[in-house]
């Protein structure tokens, strides 16, 4: 039986799931893993029509899912493998595998993703954000009996330390203060899509609040009708993780 650690991150797109890849990654006894199913889930889904270098990320890449939960459930180079994901990228894939793996879900504020996204996909769907998936990986992991770690965004970015402490304590493994600060700039971790994706966390050498003057933008009429689902979305999220 394998001793290493597996622990998936499952988030939607920008929120600040890679700066919480590069804390992980920071630590000494933790590999890092960006995105694996992404290839799998350009080369089935319309998304290839408008994900900026799609075509290069499927050519660079594993785009069979099966084989890529082969690749994950193999990795052993260190004692803690940190996966992060997107529940939308494992759609038609046997979900089996959850069980292997310890599980955190972590959510925004949908006004916020939503004025993020649209600074590289200009006219996002509310499928884009994966919300409607983070319900279906509940339902996967309560059929199973997985239990897993909800955490909002800003709960890290209010409290690095308190709140990555108690993560690390749900996830039973010991905390590190090599977690709270990184070099700024790429990592070798990063995918191909990182030049699309990634230049503010390339600027970052921590987590930072959010600033309040962005925060309060406005959100374009035209996105209010998805803002609007999102939010029940974000809701029923929720809802069913407060009922676990």
């Amino acid at each position: 039986m394998s001793q290493t650690k597996r622990i998936c991150l499952w988030s939607g797109p920008r929120n600040i799931s890679t700066a919480l890849m590069y804390s992980f990654g920071n630590r000494a006894d933790t590999a890092v893993i960006d995105e694996p199913f992404y290839g799998y889930y350009l080369s089935r889904d319309h998304a290839k029509e408008y994900h900026p270098g799609a075509e290069e990320v499927m050519k660079s890449m594993e785009c069979n899912g099966q084989q890529v939960i082969q690749n994950l459930l193999s990795n052993e180079e260190k004692p803690i493998l940190f996966i992060k994901n997107m529940p939308h990228h494992i759609k038609g894939l046997e979900l089996d595998f959850l069980s292997e793996m310890k599980h955190v879900l972590l959510l925004r504020e949908p006004a916020d993703m939503i004025r993020s996204f649209v600074k590289v996909i200009p006219n996002p769907t509310v499928k884009d954000f994966g919300y409607r998936d983070h319900l279906k990986l509940i339902v996967a992991l309560n059929e199973r009996g997985i239990n897993f770690e909800l955490i909002n965004s800003k709960e890290i970015l209010d409290q690095p330390e308190a709140r990555l402490r108690k993560l690390c304590a749900a996830l039973d493994i010991p905390f590190s203060n090599h977690m709270l600060k990184w070099k700024a700039g790429p990592r070798k971790e990063d995918g191909i899509w990182a030049q699309h994706w990634y230049s503010n966390v390339h600027k970052s050498v921590g987590f930072q609040p959010i600033s309040t003057k962005t925060k309060g933008n406005a959100i374009p009429e035209k996105f209010k009708p998805i803002l609007e689902e999102l939010n029940e979305l974000y809701q029923e999220i929720t809802k069913r993780t407060l009922k676990q």
